[in-house]
């Protein structure tokens, strides 16, 4: 499939995940947190009324997806604003002082690097008090490092071009030369890794609830659907595939989104 094509679906499939997303929570039949099946403790398999069944607390599987989209696309997002901040701030600084400063940035990025990023999160969201809030900021922290390392390349290349140089001959400031010419052209490599990273922070997000410790319940996730259906994998197949086709879904998104503006010419180095 060629690049634009792929960027089209990439384009279509996130409009209609955020479309879920806005409206889900509005059309879903049953309230997600409410037992509603008129048996419990057994999963009800799919059909009307509940079109995709229900779980072993008796709740409707379609209402809790529905629901789950818009918290999971939210926690992505968001945590993906974290990651690309904080890692576009370390790699700009890196690669536009170098020296010492990038030493330091680089040594410190090394440093996070050497923990698993599940693991990281895991110890994170031990210490500090579980909610959305905390996973936000905690899959921000642990995701940045490649983010850096990328931003902190073109920099280097970039900083030598002439009308950096020319800018720096006529004695414009560093902030001044950061925002008008090295943060302008190093933005199409910062759109195409803020696709790639929501795909990495949804599927963190998602393992992190798989673990149960992500967003805490009642709140549903996709993750902790999955999680909550391991017990019943053979009888009630259904309580995994759902969530986790969803959670494929929305990577595959911003996947395509990612390789479709890549091949369009926004890669990083391009």
């Amino acid at each position: 499939m060629r690049t634009g094509a792929l960027l089209r679906v990439g384009l279509v499939m996130g409009a209609l995940l955020a479309l879920v997303a806005v409206v889900g929570p509005s059309v879903a039949p049953y309230d997600p947190a409410a037992p509603v099946a008129p048996q419990l403790a057994e999963p009800m398999s799919p059909g009307a009324p509940f079109y995709l069944g229900t779980d072993d607390l008796g709740r409707d599987v379609l209402s809790r997806l529905l629901y789950g989209a818009r918290i999971s696309l939210l926690v992505g997002l968001v945590a993906m604003v974290v990651t690309m901040v904080i890692g576009t701030a370390v790699g700009i600084t890196a690669g536009y002082f170098g020296g010492g400063v990038d030493v330091l940035l680089m040594r410190a990025t090394d440093v996070m690097l050497a923990f698993p990023g599940l693991l990281l999160a895991v110890a994170l969201v031990a210490v500090l008090r579980p909610s959305v809030w905390t996973i936000f900021v905690v899959i921000g922290l642990v995701s940045w490092t490649g983010v850096a390392r990328v931003i902190r390349s073109e920099v280097l290349s970039l900083r030598e071009r002439d009308f950096v140089l020319g800018a720096r001959a006529l004695g414009a400031r560093h902030g001044r030369i950061l925002r008008r010419h090295v943060l302008v052209n190093v933005m199409p490599t910062i759109v195409v890794i803020a696709a790639l990273s929501t795909s990495g922070t949804i599927l963190l997000d998602a393992g992190l609830s798989f673990l149960g410790i992500g967003v805490p319940p009642p709140t549903p996730t996709w993750g902790r659907m999955i999680q909550e259906a391991t017990s019943y994998y053979r009888v009630a197949p259904w309580l995994m595939l759902f969530p986790g086709a969803a959670v494929l879904y929305a990577v595959l998104t911003f996947n395509f989104i990612a390789y479709g503006l890549a091949g369009d010419g926004r890669s990083p180095g391009a």
